[in-house]
């Protein structure tokens, strides 16, 4: 069985998920895979902007959310593959599509709505999931799972 680390934040304000990314960023290794949960709203997107910021993402390459076309791609120290795979229809289409590619690739993949890929979830990866708590603060569990469990557990408090 994989490794597992398991630690819970309190981000009280938007600077502490802007801190969080912009470490998250720049600790991230090429192959490294993000996958964001919460529901719509909790900050997925925020938090990605941030990791970008960590992985020196230009600033003219603003980050958004890729809804409609499940993937952006950004430059930086490494690349930054953005899926947002709220509208995906299934994991074949995932297949279809190429995006496995990506999470395997040389750059890191931050994955909005993980659930979507079922059977397809990779083992390693690090699994942020955001919990509004009101208008200003969230709540994010963080669990490493397989190899970048160690890696991330060495600055994540509580681990």
């Amino acid at each position: 069985m994989p490794h597992s680390t398991k630690t819970q934040l309190q981000l009280t304000t938007l600077e502490d998920t802007l801190n969080l990314g912009i470490h998250l960023g720049g600790t991230a290794l090429p192959g490294d895979i993000f996958t964001l949960a919460g529901d719509l709203g909790a900050g997925k997107t925020t938090l990605t902007q941030a990791i970008g910021q960590g992985l020196e993402v230009p600033k003219e390459c603003y980050i958004t959310s890729p809804t409609f076309s499940l993937l952006h791609e950004y430059p930086g120290r490494i690349p930054l593959y953005h899926m947002d795979l709220y509208r995906l229809g299934s994991e074949d289409e995932f297949i279809e599509l190429g995006f496995e590619e990506y999470m395997y690739g040389d750059g890191l993949t931050v994955i909005e709505w993980p659930d979507r890929l079922g059977s397809l979830m990779p083992l390693s990866r690090l699994h942020l999931e955001l919990t509004t708590v009101n208008e200003t603060s969230r709540s994010v569990l963080i669990t490493g799972f397989g190899d970048i469990a160690e890696r991330f557990s060495s600055f994540l408090p509580g681990s």
